[in-house]
């Protein structure tokens, strides 16, 4: 299938990218720019505003309640952008989807951003947070039953690893993980995956763009053979939650999710893997709002009532 003509037509009218290296504060404020106003966004019971206090300090977080209730099954959330762009306002819209569409509370994370925050501060602060989210004095009224985590792109690395290491720590509270078109392998040679030659160039997300988009991560200690950086790079998957990998058709980092998918049930973890015709990178982020893709939420929601 073509990318979906609405994609299409929305890439086509997007400027050139300015020359010279890239300035994450500039392209912070770019994102945050055009941000639909709060009276505008989806509304819930109620959208909070917390700080965590974690073993890893404190830990801005958005607490998401789609209806009242005694207590809740809780999805703790990353954002995308590359480990240096991204935040709880470029990413609210997601979050409120999300705690609509599952009835669960939503805890976004802030986390701290590469380059000013050295690996694996971002890494940590996830970790913190949903240990935090679990425990009594979040305050969060946690049911004691569904504790997911999930990510897009980036975000989706740090559920994989947050996942693994809650895992060889014996934390073994988080029942789900959902990784919307995660990077799982940072070594971006294009000779590892079909999909980063296939889908190299006019989808959005450009193979030759993944190194210097990365680098911010990578320069300030994230090593690509580290599992905890390159999920896929983990010899043993067994024992790890149920996931979901969502992937889109015409995104350069289609196949190692995918692989990673097939590799977590191989190694006997229940996963599911759906991939979205016509979507490239960042459909769920950027796109959600065609009816085609606003069904990943749907999907999420009946993958967490799985049984």
């Amino acid at each position: 299938m073509t990318l979906h003509p609405e994609i299409a037509e929305f890439l086509a009218a997007l400027p050139a990218p300015p020359e010279g290296p890239l300035d994450p504060v500039a392209m912070r404020a770019a994102d945050e720019a055009h941000l639909p106003p709060v009276e505008e966004r989806l509304p819930l019971h109620a959208v909070q505003d917390v700080t965590a206090k974690t073993d890893a300090g404190e830990v801005p977080v958005r607490v998401y309640t789609p209806a009242e209730a005694d207590t809740y099954g809780l999805l703790v959330y990353f954002h995308g952008g590359a480990f240096f762009l991204g935040s709880l306002e470029t990413h609210d819209h997601v979050a409120r989807s999300l705690a609509q569409e599952t009835g669960l509370r939503v805890v976004s994370v802030g986390y701290r951003l590469a380059p000013e925050a050295a690996f694996p501060a971002g890494l940590d602060d996830c970790y913190a947070a949903v240990r935090w989210a679990a425990g009594e004095d979040s305050g969060l009224d946690w049911d004691g039953a569904t504790l997911a985590v999930a990510g897009d792109s980036s975000g989706g690395t740090f559920a994989a690893a947050v996942a693994a290491r809650a895992h060889d720590d014996g934390f073994d509270r988080i029942t789900h993980q959902i990784l919307y078109y995660p990077s799982l392998d940072l070594d971006f040679d294009a000779d590892r995956y079909p999909s980063l030659r296939e889908n190299a160039t006019g989808y959005g997300l450009e193979t030759a763009g993944l190194k210097p988009f990365n680098a911010f991560y990578l320069d300030s200690g994230a090593d690509p053979a580290d599992p905890l950086v390159s999920p896929i790079k983990r010899t043993d998957l067994s024992g790890l939650p149920p996931a979901l990998v969502v992937t889109a058709e015409h995104d350069p980092l289609r196949d190692e999710g995918e692989l990673y998918g097939e590799r977590l049930r191989a190694a006997g973890v229940a996963a599911t893997v759906s991939r979205y015709p016509g979507a490239g990178h960042g459909f769920v982020q950027h796109f959600s709002w065609i009816p085609e893709y606003h069904r990943v939420f749907g999907g999420t929601r009946d993958f967490l009532n799985r049984r």
